[in-house]
């Protein structure tokens, strides 16, 4: 049998996505720099898309994830995978003539900027990049829906779990300098779980959604919940009052029947540090 899905990208989430995909019973085919890294039993093909077109195998395309990540936070990076990548990938499936039924593109919530606080950011929101490589996630979510017209955009809020514990470690070196800054947070296994949804649900998703957990969260108070449970030095209190930074609602994903296993900070941080 032919591979009938495509991952393009296969990072962490993008493994977790294809593995899930697999345990429902799709052949799934996955682009990497390095196909051996490629988790079975997804099906690896090596491909640099800063540099190259993929060459794919026969397909059966019913499904496309794109779930590309940068080799660095500099614009030339972004660019070169986000938009330069991802039409290499979409040119080769124009060449194998292959039009998925469904498509999510995986964004990220950097695209809106830096919001006003007072105001809760949802799929209407304009985005309004800040900086280069926010500008360049923007680009490439504008070449996905021309491209793939039917497809669906999915901005990830900032991924944590499973994974080297970043922000934890911050807390330990009681580096944490902004508390009272809004943050938002979806745990990877949610996150790929939503992925998975929006490509498998009975009815056809909209074009866009925002994938965060229900809690918009104070810096300061996620620090201060870390702390406690290992009995750390108490990091700089947060003050609502001076609240700053972006705040997201999930409510259009949770709508369409997705629930997070992880719905706030205290559930994704709470067996850490036996978390990795």
């Amino acid at each position: 049998m032919n591979p009938d899905v495509l991952l393009v990208g296969c990072g962490d989430l993008g493994a977790d996505i294809g593995l899930r995909l697999a345990g429902l019973g799709h052949r799934v085919l996955a682009i990497r720099r390095n196909a051996d890294r490629v988790p079975p039993p997804l099906i690896g093909v090596s491909a640099d898309l800063t540099r190259e077109a993929p060459s794919l195998p026969d397909l059966e395309l019913g499904h496309l994830v794109i779930a590309l990540s940068a080799s660095s936070r500099t614009e030339d990076a972004y660019r070169a995978i986000y938009v330069n990548g991802l039409r290499r990938a979409l040119d080769s499936l124009d060449e194998k003539g292959q039009r998925p039924s469904r498509a999510v593109l995986v964004s990220s919530t950097r695209v809106f900027g830096t919001s006003d606080p007072s105001i809760i950011c949802t799929e209407d929101t304009t985005a309004e990049p800040s900086d280069g490589p926010a500008q360049v996630l923007l680009e490439a979510e504008q070449l996905f829906a021309s491209r793939v017209p039917h497809g669906t955009i999915l901005r990830l809020a900032g991924l944590y779990g499973r994974g080297p514990a970043r922000f934890v470690d911050k807390v330990a070196r009681g580096e944490v300098t902004d508390p009272n800054r809004w943050t938002n947070r979806i745990h990877r296994d949610d996150a790929a779980a939503a992925v998975v949804h929006l490509l498998t649900r009975p009815q056809p998703p909209g074009p866009l959604y925002l994938g965060a957990d229900d809690e918009p969260a104070l810096l300061g108070d996620v620090a201060a919940y870390i702390a406690a449970r290992l009995a750390l030095p108490s990091p700089p209190p947060a003050d609502p009052e001076q609240a700053h930074g972006k705040r997201l609602s999930n409510a259009k994903l949770r709508v369409s029947g997705w629930l997070p296993t992880y719905p706030t900070f205290r559930d994704g941080y709470a067996d850490y540090p036996n978390h990795e």
